[in-house]
């Protein structure tokens, strides 16, 4: 449907420009129906872009950091240490924007569709993030650290809250890390700290409104 309004609008736009409005409504002196229709027109160009902002559209919530950027490589700071990697297991910037209306809180993810597991690996799961709080510091990742301290941040398949740094194994090709941001429809998940990752994903996608991603790349 937005695409089909953008098209009309462009063509719209490009037809009043091309015969000029003022000889269009001059014209439409003579012609009522063609008066009715550049009204129409006019109406129509006036309020498209709210009625597309206010459909519930999801497009234009937007998830950046300034740690990493998008298409890129994890640096050291991003990977783990242990499990033979040697990384700073600090956490990621990340900012968003755009969120829906109905939004009540977030819930922010990091998973690595490439681990050799069947279902991946999930670095990070963090949820009950209030819907007032649009970005994570850095290092937030670490449960002790209290910068995120309304959130929860539940378990990884490390075995532990908090953040969890890339890690693939050696000669595997580059992994892709994707980090996820969740608009939700309620205040908070019913689950706490000891929730499996599973679980958390179960519930986050049961209760999104919109979600947006930022992929970057790792491999050793």
């Amino acid at each position: 449907m937005d695409v089909r309004i953008t098209a009309l609008r462009k063509v719209m736009k490009k037809e009043i420009k091309r015969l000029g409005i003022f000889s269009w409504v001059i014209g439409s002196v003579r012609r009522p129906a063609t008066l009715l229709a550049t009204l129409a027109v006019s109406l129509f160009l006036a309020i498209a872009p709210t009625v597309a902002a206010q459909d519930g559209s999801a497009k234009s919530f937007r998830l950046a950091s300034t740690t990493l950027k998008s298409g890129g490589r994890m640096t050291k700071a991003q990977v783990y240490y242990g499990f033979g990697c040697s990384g700073e297991n600090i956490s990621p910037e990340l900012h968003w924007q755009g969120a829906p209306q109905g939004t009540r809180s977030f819930a922010v993810v990091m998973h690595d569709p490439d681990a050799p597991t069947g279902s991946g690996w999930w670095h990070w799961v963090v949820f009950n993030i209030p819907a007032t709080v649009t970005a994570l510091p850095e290092g937030a990742g670490d449960p002790k650290s209290g910068l995120i301290p309304e959130a929860i941040q539940s378990r990884t398949d490390f075995g532990s809250p908090g953040y969890g740094g890339a890690c693939p194994p050696e000669g595997h090709g580059d992994h892709r890390y994707q980090f996820r941001v969740y608009a939700l429809k309620v205040e908070q998940l019913q689950l706490d700290e000891n929730a499996p990752a599973a679980m958390v994903a179960y519930q986050i996608n049961a209760n999104k409104l919109a979600e947006a991603q930022l992929e970057v790349k790792f491999g050793r």
